[in-house]
């Protein structure tokens, strides 16, 4: 345990950490009592876990239901994305040839979403997909990147919840992971970038149409 961090620390990142591996989904409550009961804490220690929470994004208090895990809505799609590119292609632009270890780092989060794809367990293959591009991140070098962009991840996560079929989802994005790793491991960086911004833009669409309202008849 890191003596730097506070129960509440504790609490919100691994309340955090759930809603990444997709164990906590959107619309979800998230009760006080239960979660004093779970992690043997005080009142105030869950609340303020909680209000972190909702300051990251991730949770949104609803009147007379209490804390919701947070829906997404297209706005807040595009507005994930314009942080993607901007981090991401940033990421690859300035970052000197893979070391063995960020590549290694990279191949394990591959291989990871592999073997989620071979079990169908596709709520996991999308989290080891974005395990992958919090790699590209580190690729920075700047803890607070890092720490900002796990939180994107977050919202991300909840975001690919809408998906009416995870499986249509999560489906094509693994080759296109890999490649953009083979682009960065060859040091062709301007490839790696532009199959990362298709990517990018691809994903955006996307997650747009399923957000999209459904008209009403």
């Amino acid at each position: 345990m890191n003596s730097g961090l506070s129960l509440a620390d504790h609490i919100t990142l691994e309340l955090r950490a759930d809603i990444i591996g997709g164990r906590l989904l959107p619309g979800m409550a998230l009760v006080e009592n239960e979660l004093v009961f779970a992690y043997n804490a005080s009142r105030n220690t869950i609340r303020e876990a909680l209000h972190r929470l909702g300051q990251d994004g991730l949770t949104r208090y609803v009147r007379n239901k209490g804390v919701m895990v947070r829906k997404l809505g297209q706005d807040d799609v595009r507005d994930l994305f314009k942080v993607r590119r901007t981090l991401e292609l940033q990421a690859i632009s300035v970052s000197p040839p893979l070391r063995d270890d960020q590549s290694g780092r990279m191949l394990e989060a591959l291989e990871a979403t592999e073997l989620a794809r071979e079990r169908e367990d596709w709520r996991a293959v999308g989290t080891h997909s974005l395990a992958f591009h919090q790699h590209i991140v580190g690729l920075l070098r700047s803890p607070l990147f890092d720490e900002f962009f796990t939180n994107v991840v977050a919202q991300l996560r909840l975001a690919f919840c809408a998906a009416p079929d995870e499986s249509r989802f999560q489906a094509p994005w693994l080759a296109r992971d890999r490649q953009i790793h083979d682009f960065l491991a060859e040091g062709d960086k301007r490839a790696a970038a532009d199959a990362m911004s298709a990517y990018l833009d691809d994903s955006e669409h996307l997650l747009l149409r399923m957000l999209a309202p459904t008209p009403h008849h």
